[in-house]
């Protein structure tokens, strides 16, 4: 690890100074509410910045791992970033909802926002792309069954045997996570792959690939989400205040968190819709819906548990019927192996829907 490599992470020293500098002041930020406003906007712009710094490690150490350990690696990034925020903001806010709105909010952002304008951008420059459909009939079946299991069934448990069933969930995903990871790794890797014919790599490429520190990338993916779950904590604080003093619904706060997260994962999807490459944007996209699901939902609930929370991961029946929705269209849409412009603005057009329900619900 080469000190001249370290100096040169902007992101990295960006966001240590502004967590050094904002720190102190914090309390003089709060005490009025254009101190908020601005407190907010600076945090959320170093956490965005970051956030596509951990993409950044995360696209070289796909470079260097190939497919599909590159977009897993990513998904699994952008998902830590997501449980860092939402337990660092379940602490303060002591929300019961704010864990089930994010999970929300980070589907409908990935699904209909990310997939829809990745299909819709690669539709009006390709006319239609081609994937692997086996691959996105495998994540729609296991989201349909994670969603029924954590968000549709607690609706009709009884108070009583609801900590009994939060603890089957987190050990039914623990297994559902194991067991598609493995099937997403080895036993049916091809399911989640497309050969495009494409040229080889060449030589220098391989060799460019060898070079690649891994542990170096590995580190500094680590210290980000490390580094923006601290930043997370004063972002929480002023975003409280702003959305309170500004009278916006509090719903807008778990849209927030869904967006930082899913930053390093957008602006990889785009690339790669851009450059043809719908494979990609469909294990993005689907693949970090389903991480969502398997790995954030266990992650509160222990939380939860152990610092003695109250939870509450049931949809409401406007979420429901928007789930619903979107994986009816899903289904319709990703059972082809092929996108196309319509396609893609169906899907937007329900993340536009999402994010008006937002300020009418």
């Amino acid at each position: 690890m080469k000190i001249e490599n370290i100096k040169k992470e902007r992101a990295f020293w960006l966001s240590l100074i502004t967590l050094i500098l904002i720190y102190p002041l914090e309390h003089t930020f709060a005490s009025t509410m254009i101190g908020n406003i601005i407190g907010f906007l600076i945090i959320f712009c170093v956490i965005i910045y970051s956030a596509i710094s951990v993409a950044h490690h995360a696209e070289i150490l796909a470079k260097k791992y190939g497919e599909p350990y590159g977009t897993l690696i990513l998904t699994i990034a952008a998902v830590l970033v997501e449980i860092v925020i939402i337990v660092i903001m379940m602490t303060n806010a002591h929300s019961p909802t704010l864990a089930r709105d994010t999970i929300y909010s980070a589907v409908m952002l990935d699904i209909n926002g990310l997939l829809g304008i990745c299909a819709f951008i690669g539709g009006i420059k390709y006319g239609e792309q081609k994937y692997n459909m086996d691959s996105s009939n495998s994540y729609i079946s296991m989201l349909i069954v994670a969603f029924a299991i954590a968000m549709v069934i607690p609706h009709f448990i009884p108070q009583k045997n609801l900590i009994l069933y939060e603890n089957f969930t987190v050990f039914a995903f623990a297994l559902l996570y194991i067991l598609f990871t493995k099937i997403q790794l080895k036993n049916h890797k091809y399911f989640f792959t497309y050969n495009y014919n494409k040229k080889d790599k060449t030589e220098q490429e391989h060799l460019e690939s060898s070079e690649i520190s891994g542990a170096y990338h590995a580190t500094l993916l680590s210290v980000s989400i490390i580094i923006i779950g601290i930043l997370s904590e004063l972002l929480a604080f002023f975003m409280d205040n702003s959305i309170t003093d500004i009278g916006l619904p509090l719903a807008l706060g778990a849209f927030v968190v869904a967006v930082i997260s899913a930053s390093p994962e957008l602006i990889t999807a785009l690339k790669s819709a851009s450059n043809n490459n719908m494979q990609t944007v469909i294990n993005i996209a689907l693949g970090a819906s389903l991480a969502t699901l398997l790995l954030t939902v266990p992650s509160v609930i222990l939380v939860a548990e152990v610092m003695n929370f109250n939870i509450d991961l049931a949809l409401t029946p406007l979420q429901m019927s928007m789930i619903g929705i979107t994986l009816v269209v899903s289904i319709v849409n990703f059972n082809d192996g092929e996108t196309n412009i319509l396609e893609g603005f169906l899907n937007f057009i329900l993340f536009v829907l999402f994010f008006f329900l937002i300020f009418v619900e």
